[in-house]
């Protein structure tokens, strides 16, 4: 094979250019990046690994008996099917389910789900959701959709009620300029875990979070990290550790709340001018409502930090320039509102939010484009059209939607009704990774008729389908890089041929819309290049229209990395300082509300408050499962894609994921370094190689997420996922009836070292057995 020039590409976690060689893919990162992401290692082994799907599948039960609800689902095997019988079954199907033309007129797609989250591409066009919601629209008229994100749901819609719309304020506030340059205190809910500042939603080209944390201590800045995991903050001059139990975090900011109140700390005139319910949220903090005051006292019994370590923190937060930052991880559990609304109530108490390097941030931690400028020009974007079904769930309630068609449930203190799914419609994700409970999650994918899956490998959600199509991966096609916030757009050129069999999506839901009579509505007549070239365009005029560099379609995806101006405008949170009046936040009162009555209208307290979670080690449950689970995020991988990839499996230990434990918990328990534990509760189990970790709280089991799913009977302890995937025994319970967003970063579990002989990993060429 001949050796083409380094050509410009993007993926979510990172620009680089490549090349393809008779060696394969060869990286490297983009110069204009100060901190490349080592997961970038990951991409070359996309295109050749066995786990690469490379022709239709179709399970074999499916095809005997029909369509309908099956609990074989999952566990039988498939059948391969040339490609146009593969999408002449499937278009017979959805015809069966009323797609195509003459739509009904009321109601469409509501027996559709097409939530479909999922990270498969970094690219404008082939982004895999837009095109799987697109093709529904066109084929149904809608389907039932999801909203909020399995990683930040809960904390979203707090903050959506008590202070505006939270992504889209995160995302244009300069915060990590103002830390470099003007924060005196960082105090890091959750710690500013770099590893997860990789990833952003569409790329992120410019890594700049550990640069900046190098020049705000250079510059004296301090910083607190409040983690129970060492590693969740990068060692700094001037860092001080905290480690509480997990889960506890809103008791200790309810103590360092208390203090700033009662020792006159606490800014009246900010709070009065820019937020509600202070008044009532201080008789809380007090005891005067509840009897209890939450002082330091209160809060060490519940957190296990000394009282005067907080009393200390609160007086330093007050006496400088202080930044509270919230990460994901922390709502990502049962009332995960609360510390998220708590740390802006802290924050307004501070007063500095209108001040450089003040102030409050939710997701700073956690993606990689929070804290940037945004953008002063439109980026491509494919138009989706009407979902006319109106229909939509929280993402995260995906399996209770299959199992209970009819049932109601609540959501931002609306109630609402779970539809009747026939049939699930999946591109681009893995909600075999992403979902809770996956015990459960089998379950709940055995009551639909039929579960389509689009999908480069064989993954658990493939696994689970009825029809496979096999699809590309990014460098096996041409498109457009770009994300909010990064101030670069990506010509992405094909890197490589495409494997014999693979197509694009674009192309399989063409072929679907043909068959379905409606190829006209999804294409418009455009093929992949000419979408693009059509996208491209009101980037290029808002362009020209500011004498930039404009070039036309062909120039920029043969050219370079072309550079996108960033806005100099006021931010919403600046305007709303400057006037909050003229300029009022996206809520009820126009302020920050401290109190929120809708919030008290939905069933939980108007306030933030400490409300003790089913599962942290305070709680009853502790007695029978001891360790508190930290499922967080992997450090090799996004999510679960290119498990398989170098950087991925470095992480492993004989394939498998490795669970940290405090050394003391590991040594009582006769654990070494190595060996294989069990690590179980109620809802499953899951092998993985214990390593004992200095950095780890004692009670607590640290195991990321992103193992490929591999359930296994295994005699005397029933079903375990053999490869270590935490949410075989994490909880898919709401957050709450407010949000009911994700619960899965905490779960309580039991640990135990494994005797015997050890039951091998399943390789990820083999969760999806082939023909």
């Amino acid at each position: 094979m001949n050796e083409h020039p380094f050509r410009p590409h993007s993926s979510h976690w990172g620009t680089f250019h490549a090349r393809h060689t008779a060696d394969g893919l060869e990286i490297r990162p983009f110069e204009g990046d100060p901190d490349p992401s080592p997961i970038l290692a990951n991409i070359p082994a996309a295109l050749t690994h066995p786990a690469r799907l490379t022709q239709p599948l179709i399970r074999r039960g499916w095809l005997e008996r029909g369509p309908g609800p099956d609990k074989m689902r999952g566990h039988e095997d498939f059948v391969a099917v040339p490609w146009d019988e593969a999408l002449d079954i499937a278009a017979a199907e959805m015809k069966r389910l009323g797609a195509g033309p003459g739509l009904p007129a009321e109601v469409p797609g509501r027996h559709v789900f097409g939530g479909s989250y999922g990270w498969s591409s970094a690219g404008r066009f082939h982004h895999a959701q837009s095109q799987v919601h697109r093709f529904l629209n066109i084929a149904f008229g809608g389907y039932v959709a999801s909203v909020d994100t399995y990683s930040s749901a809960a904390g979203s819609v707090i903050l959506s009620m008590t202070w505006g719309h939270p992504i889209s304020m995160m995302m244009e506030q300069p915060f990590w300029t103002e830390i470099a340059e003007d924060t005196e205190l960082l105090i890091a809910f959750g710690g500013i875990p770099v590893r997860n500042l990789a990833v952003s939603p569409g790329g992120n080209s410019q890594h700049v979070a550990r640069p900046s944390l190098k020049a705000a201590a250079a510059r004296g800045c301090k910083f607190v990290s409040v983690s129970p995991l060492a590693d969740d903050m990068d060692e700094l001059p001037g860092l001080t550790r905290i480690a509480p139990r997990p889960g506890t975090d809103v008791a200790l900011m309810l103590g360092l709340a208390h203090t700033l109140a009662t020792e006159g700390l606490a800014d009246r005139a900010y709070l009065d001018r820019y937020t509600t319910g202070y008044d009532r949220f201080l008789a809380y903090l007090t005891g005067e409502s509840d009897g209890t005051a939450k002082t330091p006292d209160w809060a060490s019994a519940i957190t296990g930090v000394p009282a005067g370590e907080i009393r200390a923190l609160a007086r330093q937060a007050a006496g400088s320039r202080t930044h509270v930052s919230v990460a994901y991880a922390l709502q990502r559990a049962r009332n995960g509102e609360q510390p998220v609304w708590a740390a802006m109530a802290l924050a307004a108490m501070l007063g500095q939010s209108a001040e450089p390097g003040g102030g409050f941030s939710y997701g700073l931690a956690s993606i990689g484009n929070v804290g940037k400028r945004k953008l002063a020009v439109p980026l491509p974007t494919l138009p989706q059209g009407e979902n006319r079904s109106g229909d939509f769930i929280p993402v995260a309630r995906i399996a209770e939607l299959l199992q209970n068609p009819g049932k109601c449930y609540t959501y931002k203190g609306e109630t609402r009704e779970y539809a009747d799914i026939r049939l699930v419609y999946w591109a681009g994700g893995n909600p075999f990774h992403h979902h809770q409970h996956l015990g459960n999650m089998r379950e709940a994918f055995a009551c639909p008729d039929t579960v389509i899956v689009h999908d480069s490998v064989g993954t658990a959600s493939a696994r689970h389908a009825d029809i496979v199509f096999p699809v590309t991966v990014t460098p096996e096609r041409a498109d457009i890089g770009a994300s909010a916030n990064d101030p670069f757009l990506i010509p992405m050129p094909q890197l490589a041929a495409s494997l014999a069999g693979p197509r694009h999506d674009y192309d399989v839901f063409s072929a679907l819309s043909e068959r379905l009579g409606c190829a006209d509505g999804f294409t418009e007549g455009r093929n992949a290049g000419e979408w693009q070239e059509w996208m491209y365009e009101r980037t290029r005029a808002a362009l020209a229209e500011r004498q930039l560099p404009a070039p036309d379609f062909a120039a920029f995806m043969d050219g370079g990395i072309l550079e996108l101006p960033v806005s100099d405008a006021p931010t919403r949170l600046s305007r709303f300082h400057a006037d909050p009046e003229a300029n009022p936040l996206d809520t009820p009162s126009g302020k920050m509300e401290l109190f929120c009555d809708a919030v008290e209208a939905a069933g939980l307290p108007g306030h933030p408050a400490w409300l003790p979670p089913e599962e942290w080690l305070g709680a009853d449950l502790a007695a029978e499962h001891p360790f508190q689970l930290v499922a967080n995020q992997p450090r090799g991988k996004l999510h679960s894609q290119l498990d398989f990839g170098a950087a991925s499996m470095a992480t492993k230990r004989g394939g498998r994921e490795v669970a940290r434990m405090n050394p003391d918990d590991a040594q009582r328990l006769g654990i070494g370094d190595g060996d294989v534990i069990r690590i179980w509760n109620g809802r499953g189990g899951l092998l993985a190689v214990a390593a004992p970790a200095d950095g780890v709280r004692e009670g607590i089991v640290q195991l990321s997420t992103g193992g490929w799913y591999a359930p296994v009977e295994l005699p005397e302890v029933g079903l375990t996922c053999v490869n270590g995937n935490p949410n075989a025994v994490s909880s898919d319970i709401g957050a709450s009836l407010l949000s009911q967003g994700c619960a899965g970063q905490l779960s309580l579990v039991s640990v135990t070292r494994w005797e015997g002989e050890v039951p091998s990993v399943v390789p990820q060429e083999a969760i999806l057995p082939r023909p």
